[in-house]
């Protein structure tokens, strides 16, 4: 069956927490119309702070994203791997693997912090969002409401 996957990167510093570059940032999609892309293939879409979110969109190979796909039993089980563990804010317990059946898709999203290791640098931040759907699907598929939504993020102070 057809596994349609889309990773969007937004990244920024300290410098976008507050005010008008806050809101750009927040203003920044979660979802992109999707290109053709082959099936060993996802949408990669990053958005950085120093280039005003502008997205910039790449194909990559699917086993190289850190999400954790697994066909069984005519379901899709989807799960992001939260990589680099230091870099994670307290949240709570993971919530479980989310098994999409045909149709369906998760818009799956993860937060991270981090400063240098000198402290010389302030903190920087990102944000990940999976969106994976489960069979056949329309470019706009990532446009509309997810079938499940897992928000998985934490307080980055």
């Amino acid at each position: 069956m057809e596994i349609t996957v889309q990773w969007v990167r937004t990244s920024w510093t300290k410098q976008s927490r507050g005010g008008d570059a806050a809101a750009r940032r927040n203003a920044a999609p979660v979802g992109f119309r999707m290109p053709p892309v082959p099936a060993s293939s996802a949408h990669v879409v990053r958005m950085y702070e120093k280039d005003s979110f502008e997205p910039r969109e790449t194909l990559e190979a699917r086993r190289s994203l850190a999400v954790g796909l697994r066909e069984a039993d005519g379901r899709l089980r989807v799960l992001p791997r939260v990589d680099p563990l230091f870099g994670i804010p307290p949240r709570p317990r993971r919530p479980p693997a989310v098994r999409l059946q045909p149709g369906q898709w998760v818009r799956w999203q993860l937060n991270y912090r981090f400063s240098s290791a000198a402290g010389v640098r302030g903190w920087s931040y990102w944000m990940d969002t999976f969106n994976v759907a489960y069979g056949p699907v329309d470019a706009d598929i990532f446009l509309s409401t997810p079938t499940v939504y897992i928000d998985e993020r934490g307080p980055v102070r």
